[in-house]
C-alpha cells in the first residue's frame, strides 16, 4: 500500500521545514564514515595513484603567462581591468581614444539602445544580430549595412537547405527593411496610395468599403511604389503597406474624452461606419533598404501635392531604426511559434473582444488574444495581420500549457455582436479603474501606438540570469545574498513586447510568418528562436528560397529598378577587382555582369523589318525611336548609356498592363492570355484547336522605343543549368526538332564557335557592351537573336532545376505564334521554347518558358 507523505497523521508533532542553511563541517562530520568508504573504494580502483596520464592531459602551457604575454600584462596593468561600469563612465568623457578599440568596438556591438542601429567610422550600420552572424557567417557591406551574405565556405549548400526548408524552420533577420508612416485621413491617404502603387488595390478603387481586408487593418497588401508624376513613372521597388486596425484608431484615445466613446458607439452601425472614411487613419509602407532613400522621398513628394491640391496635410515620417522585422520559412514554424509567443492577458484583451463586429468567425478566432491564439494555422487567411503583446521569450517556462478553447458558433458570434455595442460603451469606465497600470501601461498597448509613446528595451539579460540562479538557489533552500544588486537597473525595461505577426503569401509547399517588433527587442527573440530549432540563413540562401518556390527577389529581379542598376555595377566592379588580382593567363573571359538589355532592340528592329504588312511611315518612326541600335551586322554601338538606367523598357507584373499591351496592338492578335481576362480558357481553346490561327500575314503592332517585358519561368527541356546572366534567344523551328525528334536527334546540339562566343558581346571604350554579329556565314548559322535575360540562376539542390527570366513581350508572343503553326494541334503546349546559353558556354540549351502573368493575377509578390 502506498502512503501519501504529503499528509501528515493526526495528532502527530508539525514537521520540521529544511534549514535555510547548511554547515558544513558538522554535515563532513556527520558524513565521515560514507566519505571514508568512498575514499577506500577510488583508492583501491585507482591503485593509490591519483595522477591524471600524461596522454590524457589537456595541453594548456602554452596559455600561461611568459615572457611572450609580458608586454599585454603591463598593458593591462596600465589601464587597469575595464568593467561595463567603467567604459559607461568613460565613454560619456573626452577620453574615449584611451580605451582600445577592441573594447569599444564589444561595448557599442553587445549594447542595446532602444533606437538606431550602431555604425562604424564610415557609416555603416550594424544590425542588432551582428555578433551573432559575424561568427558563423560571411559578412558583406550592401546598401549601408553589414549583412550577412551566407554561411561560410564556398557558397554550396543548397540541397541540404531546401531539405530543411521542407522539414524544419529558416531564420532570417530582415531588419534592413525599414518603414514609412503616413498619418492623415483615410480619403487623402487613399488618394496618395493611388498616385504611387501599381497596382491600384481593391479597397483603393473602393475607398467606401470598409468591410475590405487590406483597408480595415486584418490583412496587409503588396504592390510596386512607382514616381509621382507621369502615367507609366519609372519603379522604385516593391513594398508591403499595412492599414492601422480601423478599430484601434478609435480604441486608443477612449477614456480621454466622452466624444470618442459616442463616436465608436456609432460605429456600430455599418451604415454610419461607411460614411466615416475621412477618419484619422495611420499607414505604415515598408520598403527594401537598396531603395528606402529613393521611396521615402517620393512619398514625401506625394504628400506634398496632396497638400497642394487638396490643402490637407499628411504626416509622413521614417521609422528607421525603430523597428525591426524577422522572417521564418519552413513547415515548422507555426509550431516554433507556438513555443515562443506567449500572449499576455491584459486590458487589450477587450479590444479584441470589441472587434466582433467587424469580422467573420474565421478572422474572430485570428484575433482574439487568448493564449490558445495559435492554437490552429488554419484559422489565419493568407496576409493575416494580428496585433500581440506577448511575454518575453526568454523568460519563459520550459514547457508551454496551452488552455482548450471550444469552436465558436455563428450563434454565439451573433450574440456577441448585439452586445459589442455596449461593451464598447463601458471600455472607457474600465480603463480609469485601470489607472494603477501607470508605467506598465505600455506593455498592454499594440505596436502601433506603442511607436509613438516610445518603445522600452527588454530586460537585460544579467538581470534574467541572475532571477533565474535566484530561483534555483530558492529551490534547494539556499539564500543568495548579491540578488538584490544585480536586479537593480537605470533604464525602465519592459517584461512583456508588443508585435504585429504576418502570415506570408508564399507557394502552398512552403509555409512563411513575418515577427515585426521594436528594433531593441530583436536579440530578445533571436536567441530563443535558433535555441528552439530554427535555422538561420543569409541572404545568398533567401534568394535560393525565392528561385525554388518561382518568388522575385529585390533587387535581382527587378531589372526596371534602379536599386537593380546600382546593385549589378557594383557587383560587376567588385569582380574586375577580382580578376585584376589574377594573372592575365588565368583570367576567365570577360562578360557583361549587368546584361545589356538594349541590344534587345537589335531583335526588335529584325522582327519589324520582316513584316510584311507594316506601314512604311510606321517603319521610318520606328527607326528614328530605336535608332539607340543599328540592326546592320557588325555594329555593336549602343549610345546615351546610363548606369542609373541601364533598363531601357517597362517590365509588365500585372494583368492590366499585360491588356493595355494587347489593346495597343491594331488587330489585338498577341498570343499572350492574361490570367484576369480568363486566360486559361483562351490559351486551351488556342491549344485544342478550337480557335484557328491566321496563318496568311503576322500581327502588326503600333509600338514606342519602350520595350515591355514580362516574367517567365524557365523549365530545361531536358537537360541543362542556367546561370545568371544568361542570353534568352529566339530558336528556329529546326532547333526544336535537334531535342524533340527522336529521328533527327543529335548528341551535339546547337553550339557556337569558340570565336563567335568570345565575340557575341564586346565591349567599347566607354564601358559599353553591345553584340556583334558574326561575318562568316558558319557563324551567322549558329547565330540566334536575344529576346531576354536570366535574372536568377538555377538552384543546383532543386529538383525543379527552374530559372527566373525576362523576355519581351511581343517577341515572344511571335514565337508562340511561330511555334504554333508549325506544330500539329496534339503537340501544342502554354509553354514556349526558347534557346538559353550561358555567357562562358558555346552550347545552347533547349527551355520551356512559362509566362508568370497568364498563372496568376499579379507579379507583385516578393521574398
Amino acid at each position: 500500500m502506498v502512503t501519501d507523505v504529503t499528509k501528515k497523521p493526526k495528532g502527530s508533532a508539525p514537521i520540521a521545514a529544511p534549514p535555510r542553511k547548511i554547515n558544513v563541517p558538522k554535515f563532513a562530520e556527520a558524513r565521515a564514515s560514507e566519505l571514508q568508504s568512498l575514499q577506500c573504494i577510488v583508492e583501491n580502483r585507482l591503485s593509490n595513484d591519483y595522477k591524471s596520464q600524461r596522454n590524457k592531459r589537456r595541453r594548456t602551457t602554452s596559455f600561461n603567462d611568459q615572457i611572450a604575454r609580458k608586454g599585454h600584462r603591463r598593458k593591462r596593468q596600465k589601464l587597469g581591468r575595464v568593467d561595463k561600469a567603467n567604459v559607461e563612465s568613460r565613454l560619456k568623457k573626452d577620453d574615449i581614444t584611451q580605451l582600445p578599440r577592441h573594447v569599444r568596438r564589444r561595448y557599442e556591438l553587445k549594447s542595446n539602445p532602444e533606437n538606431g542601429f550602431c555604425t562604424s567610422g564610415g557609416g555603416t550600420k550594424r544590425l542588432r544580430t551582428h555578433v551573432w552572424h559575424a561568427k558563423r557567417f560571411s559578412m558583406t557591406k550592401l546598401w549601408s549595412y553589414h549583412l550577412p551574405l551566407g554561411l561560410q565556405g564556398r557558397g554550396k549548400g543548397s540541397r541540404a537547405l531546401l531539405r530543411k526548408l521542407k522539414q524544419g524552420v529558416l531564420a532570417h533577420d530582415a531588419s534592413y527593411y525599414s518603414a514609412v508612416q503616413l498619418e492623415g485621413p483615410e480619403d487623402s491617404l487613399i488618394s496618395i496610395l493611388r498616385t504611387v502603387l501599381v497596382p491600384s488595390p481593391i479597397e483603393v478603387t473602393h475607398p467606401r468599403n470598409h468591410d475590405d481586408s487590406v483597408l480595415s487593418g486584418t490583412t496587409y497588401g503588396t504592390a510596386m511604389l512607382h514616381q509621382v508624376g507621369a502615367p507609366v513613372s519609372q519603379a522604385i521597388a516593391p513594398v508591403t503597406y499595412m492599414w492601422r486596425p480601423a478599430f484601434q484608431e478609435n480604441i486608443t484615445d477612449l477614456g480621454v474624452s466622452d466624444e470618442k466613446i459616442i463616436l465608436d458607439v456609432d460605429l456600430c452601425d455599418k451604415s454610419e461606419r461607411m460614411d466615416c472614411s475621412s477618419s484619422f487613419r495611420h499607414l505604415w509602407v515598408w520598403i527594401h533598404a537598396s531603395a528606402f532613400e529613393e521611396g521615402y522621398a517620393n512619398l514625401k513628394l506625394a504628400c506634398q501635392k496632396e497638400l497642394e491640391k487638396r490643402g490637407i496635410s499628411i504626416n509622413c515620417s521614417s521609422l528607421e531604426g525603430q523597428l525591426a522585422k524577422l522572417e521564418l520559412i519552413g513547415s515548422g514554424t507555426f509550431r516554433l511559434l507556438q513555443k515562443i509567443l506567449h500572449p499576455v492577458r491584459s486590458i487589450s484583451e477587450n479590444h479584441w473582444q470589441l472587434r466582433k463586429h467587424v469580422t467573420t468567425e474565421e478572422n474572430h478566432v485570428s484575433q482574439n488574444t487568448e493564449p490558445s491564439i495559435l492554437k490552429n494555422e488554419e484559422h489565419f487567411s493568407c496576409r493575416a495581420m494580428l496585433s500581440l503583446t506577448v511575454k518575453d521569450p526568454r523568460d519563459l517556462p520550459v514547457k508551454k500549457t496551452v488552455v482548450p478553447i471550444e469552436p465558436i458558433s455563428t450563434k454565439a458570434l451573433s450574440d456577441a455582436q448585439e452586445t459589442s455595442c455596449k461593451e464598447l460603451a463601458d471600455l472607457g469606465g474600465m480603463l480609469e479603474k485601470n489607472k494603477d497600470f501607470g508605467d506598465n501601461q505600455s506593455d498592454v498597448d499594440d505596436l502601433w501606438y506603442a511607436t509613438t509613446r516610445g518603445l522600452k528595451p527588454p530586460v537585460e539579460d544579467s538581470v534574467l540570469s541572475m532571477e533565474k540562479h535566484r530561483k534555483r538557489m530558492v529551490k534547494f533552500c539556499l539564500d543568495d545574498m548579491n540578488f538584490g544588486e544585480a536586479n537593480s537597473s537605470k533604464v525602465q525595461c519592459s517584461r512583456s513586447c508588443p508585435i504585429l505577426l504576418l502570415k506570408n503569401d508564399l507557394k502552398e509547399s512552403t509555409m512563411g510568418w513575418s515577427i515585426i517588433l521594436p528594433l531593441s527587442w530583436v536579440k530578445a527573440f533571436w536567441i530563443p528562436l535558433v535555441s528552439n530549432g530554427a535555422h538561420a540563413i543569409g541572404l545568398r540562401e533567401k534568394q535560393w528560397i525565392a528561385s525554388d518556390t518561382g518568388i522575385p527577389f529585390f533587387p535581382q529581379d527587378f531589372p526596371d529598378c534602379k536599386a537593380y542598376s546600382r546593385f549589378m555595377a557594383a557587383k560587376a566592379a567588385e569582380c574586375d577587382q577580382k580578376e585584376e588580382l589574377c594573372p592575365p593567363s588565368v583570367r576567365n573571359l570577360r562578360v557583361p555582369i549587368l546584361p545589356p538589355w538594349r541590344i534587345v532592340h537589335n531583335t526588335f528592329n529584325k522582327e519589324i523589318s520582316n513584316m510584311e504588312t507594316l506601314d512604311l511611315s510606321a517603319r521610318e518612326d520606328l527607326t528614328n525611336a530605336n535608332s539607340l541600335s543599328n540592326s546592320c551586322p557588325g555594329n555593336s554601338k549602343i549610345s546615351n548609356f546610363d548606369s542609373e538606367n541601364a533598363f531601357d523598357g517597362t517590365v509588365a507584373r500585372t494583368g492590366c498592363m499585360l491588356t493595355t499591351l494587347l489593346d495597343e496592338t491594331k488587330t489585338g492578335r498577341l498570343l499572350l492570355f492574361p490570367y484576369a481576362a480568363d486566360g486559361k480558357a483562351r490559351i486551351s481553346k488556342f491549344i485544342k484547336g478550337e480557335i484557328m490561327l491566321d496563318t496568311r500575314h503576322k500581327s502588326s503592332i503600333i509600338y514606342d522605343r519602350k520595350l515591355y517585358f514580362i516574367r517567365v519561368h524557365l523549365q530545361p527541356f531536358k537537360e541543362g543549368f542556367f546561370e545568371e546572366g544568361a542570353v534568352i534567344c529566339a530558336p528556329h523551328p529546326s532547333d526544336i526538332s535537334l531535342w524533340t525528334l527522336s529521328s533527327v536527334k543529335s548528341e551535339v546540339g546547337l553550339k557556337l564557335s569558340e570565336s563567335a562566343m568570345r565575340s557575341y558581346f564586346k565591349e567599347n571604350s566607354s564601358g559599353e557592351w553591345g553584340m556583334q554579329i558574326p561575318d562568316d556565314s558558319v557563324g551567322r548559322e549558329s547565330h540566334r537573336w536575344p529576346i531576354g535575360f536570366v535574372t536568377s540562376a538555377c538552384v543546383q539542390g532543386s529538383k525543379r532545376l527552374a530559372a527566373e527570366g525576362f523576355c519581351e513581350a511581343v517577341l515572344l508572343s511571335h514565337l508562340r505564334e511561330e511555334q504554333w503553326k508549325e506544330m500539329p494541334v496534339n503537340q501544342r503546349r502554354s509553354e514556349i521554347y526558347i534557346l538559353v546559353r550561358n555567357l562562358r558556354s558555346v552550347a545552347y540549351r533547349l527551355a520551356l518558358a512559362s509566362i508568370v502573368l497568364e498563372y496568376q493575377q499579379n507579379d507583385t509578390e516578393f521574398l
